[in-house]
Parts: structure tokens; C-alpha cells; sequence
């Protein structure tokens, strides 16, 4: 495929997002079946985003018109935050109770999902309130798509007076780690096992 256009998030591409972050959430490859239920990947990391902030949130179609990447985000990120641990994530407790331990990937996932809302981030406080998500499918990689979303988001986000904008990637994709640095991120102080990485917006 090749890409067609960038255009805003609508109602009814939530299938085709969560196909992509499955697809590209095991540090850039698929993650299918990693998970005993792969809707945990996208009921994380990509539906509560187009959820809470549709208007941030941006897609790129391939010529024949299916989504195949996208760029979702949340401008405050605390706010968003709360709002995940309030609102969005006690909906999924009965599907996906709190494990008692860590024994499988899938434990792990849902004990970082319900310690959400706990902590302020750290990178509100340095000027970068805003943080994102950005996936592509593999044939749409290495074609300038990236760079257009972040470009994309990155107006939208000035637009509603963000001052700054942040994210987390996987330290071992070694592909992500060295794409954000090309278009505009600095890095910044990471947990282990992250890299990441912020980027000034104008005021």
C-alpha cells in the first residue's frame, strides 16, 4: 500500500487502530497472541485516546482508502490520566480483573493499567504536558508517513496552546529510538528498559 492521505480521526476507525496496535505493539512487530486477549494492547495504549481526545488524534490512509497508521494523544497528560483510572479503565474490571502477581506479560500489562492516575508525570513539570502515540503498519514505514503525523499532531497541538509534547518508546525498537531524534525530539531522563524523548512547541 501506499499512503493516500492524512486525515483526522472519525467515529468508526476504532477497529482498524486497534488491528494496529496489536500489530505493531511487540517494540514495532506483531504482537498477536503474545497476549491471551489481544484487545488488551489497544484498550491501553489506543482506544481510551480517540475516546477522550478525538480532536487530536489523526490518521493515514493507504490508496485504497483503509487506515494504516495513526498518531493519537492526550494534551494533558495528568488530566488524562485521572480520567483513564476514573472513567475509562474500572469499565474493564470484570474482563480483566487485577492480577494478584506478575506471571505472564498479560499480568504485567494490567498491573501498569491499574497503577495509572497514581503519579504525576515527570515531564509536565519540564515543560512537556502533552504526550503521544504513533504507529504505523510496516509497508507504510520508512515512506515520510511519520513524519507527517507528528508534523500533523504537532500543529494541532499548538493550535490549543500546548507547550510541549513527550513520549516512551521501547528501548530495544531500535527503529523508533533513532526516528524520534530525526524529526524534532530531544531525549530525556528515561526509566529502564525506555527511551524517552520531548519536543518544544511554539508559543
Amino acid at each position: 500500500m501506499t499512503p493516500r492521505r492524512i486525515r483526522p480521526f472519525r467515529s468508526g476507525d476504532e477497529a482498524a487502530i486497534g488491528e494496529i496496535c496489536v500489530r505493531t505493539a511487540a517494540s514495532g512487530s506483531d504482537a498477536t497472541g503474545v497476549l491471551a486477549d489481544d484487545d488488551l494492547w489497544p484498550a491501553v495504549y489506543a482506544w481510551p485516546y480517540v475516546r477522550r481526545h478525538p480532536d487530536t488524534a489523526f490518521v493515514v490512509e493507504a490508496d485504497d482508502g483503509a487506515v494504516a497508521g495513526y498518531i493519537i494523544s492526550a494534551p494533558d497528560t495528568d488530566a488524562f490520566e485521572r480520567w483513564f483510572a476514573d472513567r475509562w479503565w474500572p469499565q474493564f474490571a470484570a474482563r480483566w480483573p487485577r492480577p494478584a502477581s506478575a506471571q505472564t506479560e498479560q499480568d504485567l500489562l494490567l498491573q501498569s493499567a491499574y497503577e495509572r492516575g497514581v503519579a504525576p508525570s515527570p515531564f509536565q513539570a519540564l515543560g512537556y504536558p502533552a504526550h503521544l502515540h504513533i504507529d504505523l503498519l510496516p509497508q507504510l514505514q520508512g515512506q515520510g508517513c511519520g513524519r507527517r503525523l507528528i508534523e500533523t499532531l504537532a500543529g494541532r497541538l499548538t493550535e490549543l496552546g500546548v507547550a510541549g509534547v513527550h513520549l516512551t518508546a521501547v528501548a530495544d525498537n531500535a527503529g523508533a529510538v533513532a526516528f524520534y531524534p530525526r524529526v524534532g525530539f530531544v531525549p530525556l531522563s528515561s526509566e529502564p528498559g525506555g527511551r524517552s524523548f520531548g519536543m518544544r512547541l511554539p508559543r
